[in-house]
């Protein structure tokens, strides 16, 4: 990695924002390009699953709660 890669490398705030805007279907251009340009794949993998299954469960939670 050089030294302008490690300074414009992406947060994990900014991995989740760009994941959490995807699934909403809000996500910039600007934003997008630039988690193609400086994200790592695997992150954006790891983050999308811990986010599915949280929504999955927030929703079965929801469901339970609600039915009794």
């Amino acid at each position: 990695m050089t030294q302008d890669n490690a300074r414009k490398a992406l947060n994990i705030f900014q991995i989740v924002g760009s994941v959490l805007a995807a699934g909403f279907g809000v996500q910039s251009n600007k934003n997008r390009e630039r988690d193609f340009q400086y994200g790592n794949a695997g992150a954006y993998i790891i983050i999308g699953i811990i986010a599915t299954l949280l929504f999955v469960l927030l929703i079965y939670g929801t469901v339970k709660l609600v039915l009794g």
